[in-house]
């Protein structure tokens, strides 16, 4: 026989009751955790992906955790490369909530693969590989939940400004930093955070200014002519080819938010007895220690064919 027809599903003050009491579960049995929107910088049309993504917002939410026992996934790995940590995890959202606190602001329709989820319980960023829309499906005619599939987050040097000490600190203790001590006048120091450049080139009528900029992570003020800088997210503007910062007593590294002028006095190489503090992101790590040894095991001569002959041109 058919359905009743004098019931239905599809009665909006049931629909209403039903996903009220799935977001009163889910601030009662969640987690607090936030939502960060991955904005694409320079999008690779043949690939479809974006390497130098920013994530400039952070939306506190509440989100539940299906795996009761633990992070699902591989799990701790050691490989050739050292330790990796392969966890992943399901969270569920609230369809409403999204959509009222950060479909209003971004120019999304749902949540997106590759966008973000930091969980303060554990300090982690979760990536969104897969989102489920549809689960549980279709009760009374409603879908009142995102179920969101997320893998750990591996850092590539994005961008973080989401104006969050407790996110964007974070991730700029894992970016990789260029060391530099440079020379202050005045007590004009930088700020952290703030984006430094110097002009290799000036621009003429031919061709544009070539200009190397970073982001400062770490600041140490030595006095108040002198500090060393821990540069992160490195990169260049005018040119193709790679630019690093350059010792120079004329071509300065001006501050975007202080403005003020300071001068690089050195640039830290793998070489340096001090480069560990910049090469290396726990204690744990031997960078220096390998590449060093490296430049004697590697022959990059033309004898050897699977050298590198241009190192000699």
């Amino acid at each position: 026989m058919p359905r009743n027809v004098y019931f239905s599903q599809a009665v909006r003050s049931e629909q209403n009751l039903y996903e009220d009491l799935v977001i009163e579960s889910l601030k009662i049995f969640g987690q607090d955790v936030y939502y960060i929107p991955r904005t694409l910088v320079n999008r690779d049309s043949i690939l479809n992906e974006d390497p130098a993504s920013n994530f400039d917002d952070a939306y506190l939410m509440e989100a539940y955790i299906e795996n009761v026992d633990g992070f699902e996934g591989a799990g701790d790995l050691y490989q050739k490369f050292g330790l990796e940590i392969r966890d992943e995890a399901s969270f569920v959202i609230s369809r409403k909530a999204w959509n009222n606190m950060i479909g209003g602001y971004e120019s999304q329709i749902r949540p997106q693969e590759g966008d973000l989820l930091f969980l303060p319980m554990t300090n982690s960023f979760f990536e969104i590989t897969f989102v489920e829309h549809d689960k549980p499906f279709y009760q009374l005619s409603n879908l009142p939940v995102y179920k969101l599939t997320c893998s750990l987050f591996e850092y590539n040097d994005e961008k973080f400004e989401t104006g969050l000490d407790v996110i964007d600190d974070t991730m700029g203790a894992e970016a990789y930093l260029v060391g530099m001590d440079v020379s202050v006048t005045a007590a004009a120091h930088f700020e952290q955070g703030e984006v430094i450049t110097q002009t290799l080139i000036d621009a003429d009528g031919d061709t544009p200014a070539i200009n190397v900029f970073g982001t400062v992570q770490t600041i140490v003020k030595t006095s108040d002519t002198v500090a060393t800088l821990g540069v992160s997210n490195v990169g260049v503007t005018g040119a193709s080819d790679y630019r690093q910062f350059v010792v120079s007593g004329t071509k300065g590294l001006v501050g975007a938010e202080s403005t003020n002028t300071c001068y690089i006095t050195k640039v830290y190489d793998v070489g340096d007895n001090d480069a560990e503090n910049f090469m290396a992101n726990d204690g744990d790590a031997q960078n220096v220690a390998m590449e060093s040894f490296a430049d004697n095991f590697l022959d990059f001569t033309e004898a050897n064919p699977f050298g590198d002959p241009s190192e000699n041109f």
